[in-house]
């Protein structure tokens, strides 16, 4: 038991240590859940724009496909 408080005894308060401090450790849990959402639904945003619709009027589409096909 002697060891263990010996161990306790020589540590240093580090202040990057966001376990020291309530307020630091929330902003920094705040920052990284929103820095996240942002970057997820900036990512969704961006995929939806990749693969959005376009436009089909310039393609030619055979007349035996049509809804009410024309033979020849």
């Amino acid at each position: 038991m002697s060891a263990q408080n010996n161990f306790q005894e020589n540590l240093i308060d580090n202040p990057a240590d966001i376990e020291l401090s309530k307020p630091t450790k929330s902003r920094f849990l705040f920052l990284l859940f929103f820095f996240g959402l942002f970057i997820f639904s900036w990512a969704g945003c961006y995929n939806l724009w990749e693969h959005r619709y376009k436009s089909t009027e310039g393609i030619e589409v055979p007349k035996n496909t049509l809804y009410e096909p024309e033979y020849k």
